[in-house]
């Protein structure tokens, strides 16, 4: 084989890669985007109370995972990979603590007045919180593998594409949790 045929398969390759990444995230799109339908079709103009400061501050957490995301994709584009480490630990940790709260704090505490089975709202609630804080946590094993790869030195400037996908996937889910941040905590009157 040729130099040149191992870089036009690498290419391709690398452009698979990108599609399959795209499509599951297209596909994972409209799986959120039922679930959101489903919230202002059982919910309507209602919501009911949540602790909004820890919304916030769960939302603001997640955000910020995201500048690190970003800064550890170009950190690895320029091949620097202990500040992709570096970063790419704070996303984790930023990550892991998103996690925490919604699942630690914010459900037990919303628990206490819309128990999951008891009616639409707290059905809702734990479907939208509990789907996203799964996608979350496919994204915290997602980068610790990445995270662990590269401390392997199994990446480069030239070649980072798990990096890159993993970026994008976190990146993805952040911009979920966008949407369903204000269906959640802002829309809607409060339900006596």
């Amino acid at each position: 084989m040729s130099a040149e045929t191992i870089a036009h398969s690498s290419s391709r390759r690398q452009a698979m890669n990108r599609l399959g990444l795209w499509l599951f995230l297209v596909s994972d799109a409209f799986t959120f985007g039922g679930i959101l339908v489903s919230r202002f079709y059982l919910w309507g103009n209602t919501r009911p109370e949540l602790n909004q400061q820890l919304g916030f501050l769960v939302t603001l957490i997640l955000l910020a995972s995201s500048f690190f995301a970003n800064r550890s994709e170009v950190a690895m584009q320029f091949g620097d990979v202990k500040n992709f480490r570096r970063f790419a630990w704070a996303t984790f940790g930023l990550g892991a603590l998103f996690v925490l709260g919604v699942l630690f704090v914010e459900w037990p505490l919303a628990g206490s007045h819309i128990p999951a089975g008891k009616d639409v709202y707290g059905a809702i609630f734990f479907l939208m919180t509990g789907m996203h804080a799964f996608h979350v946590l496919s994204g915290l094993l997602f980068l610790g593998l990445v995270i662990r790869k590269a401390g392997m030195g199994l990446y480069s400037a030239e070649k980072h594409w798990g990096v890159e996908a993993a970026v994008v996937y976190w990146h993805f889910v952040d911009v979920v949790w966008i949407f369903y941040y204000p269906a959640l905590y802002l829309i809607g009157n409060l339900i006596k």
